[in-house]
């Protein structure tokens, strides 16, 4: 582990509950994992549980999996990149939460990870293999967190590198290409083949502030709007959508589609959701806006 860690003297919390040295250890752990995974570095995540279980009070291996989870969840809550391997699990303890501010926030390095991870331009995918790319969209959660609800100054985490990964115009174009070809192809192998050559890509020819990118057909003919959100990082990543974006999926929800593009820059996989964004998603607002 990193030098934080070796320099931690502690015998065991002699209490059931994580207890703060605990805490300290298995987030300066997940830190660590997360820094080698940003920089595209090798580790196996079997290593670094193997070698906390003798510094905790009597954890199992399944124990320390599940507040791995925790963390996720809490660095996805306050808008911050985490571990893809690690699905986000929200019912955890307030100290955690705590614990991951205060790692942030006296690591300044992190912060120049997240910032290169979420500008990093990307390169196009070369020889996609469209059969192998849709996968089950992920069922409701019904334990996600409500944001932090503090007081104004609290959590100094002024940058929230969710939003700003989305924002990447590489990562957005390369998403939306994605899809567009997605979109021909899958009309080609379709009875609805000659369908493919009206496809367009709308957010490409006419701007973004019609409230779709992909202008598709369904098989009868009627019109197909797909909203296109991309991420590098896991399934469970929230997305960012404006309130045109939401009005639009509203009105049109019987033919408007959410393709939610993941894991994009290596093995980049697909799920499909079809309804106004407030029924198939939660909503979380996140600004306002002020008038004079």
């Amino acid at each position: 582990m990193n030098s934080y860690v070796k320099s931690l003297t502690f015998s065991k919390v002699k209490v059931n509950s994580w207890g703060k040295i605990e805490l300290e250890l298995i987030v300066s752990c997940y830190f660590e994992m997360m820094s080698l995974e940003l920089k595209g570095q090798p580790f196996t995540k079997a290593s670094y549980r193997k070698r906390l279980l003798p510094l905790l009070n009597n954890r199992s291996e399944g124990s320390i999996e599940f507040k791995f989870q925790n963390i996720s969840a809490v660095l996805i809550k306050l808008g911050q990149l985490y571990i893809k391997g690690y699905l986000p699990r929200f019912n955890y303890q307030k100290a955690l939460e705590t614990q991951v501010i205060k790692h942030i926030t006296l690591t300044p390095e992190i912060e120049l990870l997240f910032q290169a991870f979420v500008e990093k331009r990307i390169e196009p995918i070369q020889n996609i293999d469209f059969s192998k790319v849709l996968v089950e969209a992920p069922s409701p959660n019904t334990n996600i967190a409500a944001e932090p609800e503090v007081a104004y100054g609290r959590i100094p985490i002024k940058r929230n590198y969710l939003e700003l990964e989305q924002k990447n115009t590489s990562l957005g174009l390369q998403g939306e290409e994605f899809v567009f070809d997605y979109e021909k192809w899958q009309l080609k192998k379709s009875s609805s083949g000659k369908l493919a050559n009206s496809v367009r890509w709308v957010s490409k020819e006419e701007g973004d502030g019609l409230g779709f990118d992909i202008l598709s057909r369904n098989p009868d003919g009627t019109d197909k709007y797909i909203e296109v959100k991309t991420t590098k990082l896991g399934k469970e990543t929230p997305f960012y959508f404006t309130r045109n974006e939401l009005s639009f999926s509203e009105e049109n929800a019987s033919n408007y589609h959410l393709y939610r593009l993941f894991d994009f820059e290596k093995k980049a996989k697909l799920f499909q959701k079809q309804g106004g964004l407030s029924m198939i998603c939660h909503m979380t607002p996140v600004s306002y806006k002020g008038y004079f």
